[in-house]
């Protein structure tokens, strides 16, 4: 049964996020569009630096700092906290019962993960060395896009392997994981203690409700937007908000499943049994006594704790965030303005750095750490791939957008000057050619690598 569980978890995965791959590219071309389009472009920067307000008499929910978030702010640190909510509670499922929930399983994608995380950071100095504000986005190139990687690997439907569709999408999560620790040691500044105390008390509450088996989603979402207002302005970034509250969140059943089966198995006994022509039945008004919706309620509680609170919101975050959190978010980033650029951009300073950093950096570093803990021995390659194919998955691990576009933004704010928001613009233009690049080169390697026929499973 467990096996069977994983299973359907990864398929689920990669269903999930490969049909959102396609709305992703919409919103992209979008914003490409929108940012260029002469009649366009003045509405489109116009538009993120509008203010946002929640306000319950003086106090403005969406706030940091006594000054109102403007729309930009508003997706990447508050829409953006359910996605890190999201992608948290992915990472803790994946290491209790996942492909990150034993040695064996999560050894090989968390080495690749970590070559594909230093390599890039290297690169990217490389091209940099010696200008301090280029070098804050050293980051930006160590991210692997979960959702375009997927999409990108679907093409080839059963030619797959699916030991290396289980290695890309787990090198990814792990990837995710990474990313989250950079931006919680190196994008926090002007730390506020009296936050950061709130902050840890609130963990305290969702945390011993965690152990005295709270299983009320609603009390978990409550908790976690407070602590997302502790931490916005604690001088933490706030979507790490969403990571600490998904770790608070139970994935266990309480009484364990057959207690609920059992209970679920008595009270249909004591539902009374109806013995009549079904298609005549299907016609009929039914209505029902108190007494038997009383009894279909527990019934249906019964079922709702069967399913664990981190599952069921992670199961409802699921929607939302891939059709709604990341285009949004990819339409208000990744306009680059090409009016200042041109293609000598590419081969130079902050542009290079990202393109190399995910084009031979991020290749590299997974194909080279990988290659390594196999021929020591400390893991095996995935099953059904040879080191032709394995490689062809390692290109798509180039493939970097959103978690990118976020350390991107972060890495040169607007506050910093023109500088800074050049450079930012270049460092979308190194994202969008690193990952296209990425893409097709991997596309062709996969399709003289994989096998030509359908693989079983």
């Amino acid at each position: 049964m467990e096996d069977s569980i994983q299973g359907t978890s990864l398929a689920g995965l990669i269903r999930r996020y490969v049909s959102a791959s396609g709305l992703l590219i919409v919103a992209t071309i979008l914003a490409l569009v929108f940012a260029n389009l002469p009649d366009t472009r003045e509405g489109y920067a116009w538009l993120w630096q509008r203010p946002v307000s929640l306000s319950i008499g003086d106090f403005n929910v969406f706030s940091h700092g006594g000054h109102a978030l403007t729309l930009m702010d508003f997706i990447n640190d508050f829409l953006m906290f359910f996605f890190f909510l999201s992608v948290g509670l992915e990472i803790k499922r994946e290491v209790l019962c996942g492909e990150l929930s034993s040695r064996q399983k999560a050894l090989l994608p968390i080495i690749g993960a970590c070559g594909g995380m230093l390599v890039p950071v290297i690169v990217f100095f490389t091209v940099c060395l010696g200008h301090p504000l280029m070098e804050r986005g050293c980051a930006i190139p160590m991210a692997t896009d979960i959702a375009f990687s997927l999409g990108v690997l679907s093409m080839f439907s059963k030619r797959v392997p699916v030991g290396l569709k289980i290695f890309l999408a787990a090198l990814a999560v792990a990837d995710d994981l990474g990313g989250i620790i950079v931006i919680a040691l190196f994008y926090s500044h002007g730390l506020s203690w009296q936050y950061l105390i709130g902050a840890a008390i609130v963990v305290a509450i969702l945390l011993i409700g965690n152990k005295r088996e709270i299983r009320a989603k609603a009390f978990y979402i409550a908790f976690g937007l407070v602590l997302w207002f502790m931490v916005l302005n604690s001088g933490i970034h706030a979507t790490i908000a969403g990571v600490v509250l998904a770790f608070c969140i139970p994935a266990n059943l309480g009484k364990g499943t057959s207690y609920y089966l059992n209970k679920i198995r008595h009270i249909t006994e004591l539902y009374p049994s109806i013995e009549n022509d079904e298609e005549a039945d299907q016609k009929k008004a039914m209505v029902l006594d108190k007494s038997d919706i009383q009894m279909l309620r527990r019934i249906e509680k019964a079922s709702d704790y069967l399913i664990s609170p981190l599952q069921d919101i992670e199961d409802q975050l699921a929607m939302p965030i891939n059709y709604a959190v990341i285009p949004i978010f990819a339409f208000a980033n990744a306009g680059v303005d090409f009016s200042d650029l041109s293609i000598s951009s590419l081969f130079h300073g902050v542009a290079l750095g990202v393109f190399l950093g995910l084009l031979i950096g991020k290749f590299t570093g997974v194909l080279s750490f990988s290659w390594l803990s196999i021929k020591f021995g400390w893991c095996q390659m995935p099953e059904g791939a040879n080191w032709r194919s394995f490689a062809s998955v390692c290109m798509l691990c180039g493939i970097g957008f959103t978690v990118s576009m976020f350390i991107a933004a972060l890495s040169y704010p607007t506050h910093l000057g023109q500088e800074a928001a050049d450079m930012l613009n270049e460092a979308k233009l190194g994202i969008l050619c690193g990952t296209v690049a990425s893409a097709l080169i991997g596309s062709l390697m996969l399709h003289r690598t994989l096998p030509k026929e359908a693989v079983s499973d």
